[in-house]
């Protein structure tokens, strides 16, 4: 048994689903789960139906609505050839449930909405691919996810029931596979006990595929995007990265927490937990051998890690009667930023202030210095960029911050991270 997990870019087009297609082709009488999101920019396009909706822009979130379907439909009718298919009842179906949705008056949260109506990104795609791929000779079963991952109600975020889901996927999921050796399932996306739609945050496709591998005691878990493998840095803003032909799962949660875009943490604990592997593979040219993430890796060869954050904000707060800011003091002000709902990239605290960097989100910061400023004195710095370099070399950090003012600075043996100034901005004092 392996799961597969293919992302919107390698579904953006007919040719990139007849590509998967072939993908899955290339391993003949294997057991697998694929894991599919939406098709190409579906999930932004979806987002500003919700918006619209929510702001009771009625008819500009139906005509977005109507645009989505037609592109849909008509990417189904060439891949099949024929607009005669229970496939295109299914995908009246889907929409028409969204309809129902904008037809309502929004009296709850925007997130309950917002999982309504994005969830049907995957759905649709799964859908199109799983009658696709039967009409090309590649049997497989379509399922719902909605009816095996029970979770809370935390909308956008939703937690998994593990007992529950465990003992859908033992009775729904693996009898599926008695007639058939292909599943098709979606990512992102989950239900409630009162049947609500939930999504599952920030990289849910990943952490989908994640949880069934470890449900099924599954062989390995693929993700299959659009670059050679796991590179050491952003290939966007540096030049010459190298593939790493593997690297472990601690090595991955170190880089996610630092602000890497590169496999969430909540996705490598299902798998760390059974020691099942993960590989990281080019759906563009399946033979080239990716990155495997495994427990056991050998990072003595890794080369130098790099993550930039851009768009970072340096807070300094500093007590305003001269009072060391102490383990009580501390606390007051990680409360803070907890009831702001801000994460803090970098800190460093000296007798009487508190630095920190963290991400330019100009309501929560708003929110922020609003309550540190009841206690504290408050400064702020903008356009700063935050590097991360770990297995870091003294010369490679030379060349990374050159003509760069450091503005923090922290070290241990593997890492280090530097608060940098791109340009001149003074502080200002609230």
């Amino acid at each position: 048994m392996k799961v597969f997990k293919f992302g919107g870019a390698s579904l953006e087009s007919i040719e990139r689903i007849q590509h998967v297609g072939k993908i899955v082709q290339a391993f003949p009488g294997e057991k697998l789960l694929i894991v599919a999101s939406a098709m190409g920019k579906t999930t932004n396009e979806l987002e500003k139906v919700a918006q619209n909706f929510f702001m009771r822009k009625r008819e500009i979130a139906a005509q977005l609505l109507y645009n989505i379907e037609q592109q849909h439909v008509h990417l189904a009718e060439q891949l099949l050839g024929t607009n005669e298919h229970p496939l295109f009842t299914q995908l009246q179906q889907f929409f028409t449930e969204v309809e129902w949705t904008l037809g309502e008056k929004p009296i709850r949260t925007y997130d309950y909405y917002y999982d309504q109506i994005v969830s049907m990104g995957e759905l649709i795609s799964t859908a199109i691919v799983s009658a696709y791929f039967n009409h090309a000779g590649i049997s497989n079963n379509w399922l719902d996810v909605r009816d095996v991952f029970r979770t809370d109600d935390n909308f956008r975020d939703a937690n998994i029931d593990w007992d529950y889901t465990q003992n859908a996927v033992n009775t729904i999921v693996k009898p599926l596979f008695n007639n058939s050796n292909i599943v098709i399932a979606q990512g992102f996306i989950g239900s409630t006990d009162q049947n609500e739609t939930v999504t599952l945050g920030r990289e849910g496709s990943d952490y989908t595929a994640g949880v069934f591998a470890n449900m099924l005691d599954a062989e390995s878990q693929t993700i299959w995007k659009d670059v050679e493998g796991f590179k050491n840095a952003d290939p966007k803003l540096f030049p010459n990265t190298v593939v790493i032909p593997e690297i472990t799962f601690s090595e991955v949660i170190e880089l996610a927490y630092y602000g890497a875009q590169v496999i969430h943490p909540k996705t490598i604990k299902p798998l760390q937990n059974k020691q099942i592997p993960l590989y990281v593979k080019c759906f563009l040219d399946k033979d080239l051998p990716g990155t495997v993430i495994k427990e056991d890796a050998d990072v003595k060869k890794l080369p130098p890690l790099i993550v930039l954050k851009k768009n970072q904000v340096l807070i300094s707060v500093k007590s305003r009667n001269y009072a060391f800011i102490t383990e009580d003091k501390i606390s007051d002000i990680y409360e803070i930023f907890h009831a702001c709902k801000v994460k803090i990239n970098l800190m460093q605290n000296g007798a009487i202030s508190f630095s920190c960097c963290i991400d330019n989100n100009p309501d929560k910061i708003e929110l922020l210095i609003k309550a540190l400023h009841v206690d504290f004195k408050v400064k702020y710095n903008e356009g700063l960029e935050l590097l991360t370099v770990r297995h870091y070399q003294p010369e490679l950090l030379r060349e990374l911050t050159t003509d760069r003012q450091i503005l923090l600075e922290q070290r241990s043996l593997k890492t280090v991270q530097l608060l940098m100034k791109l340009a001149v901005a003074e502080g200002s004092v609230l």
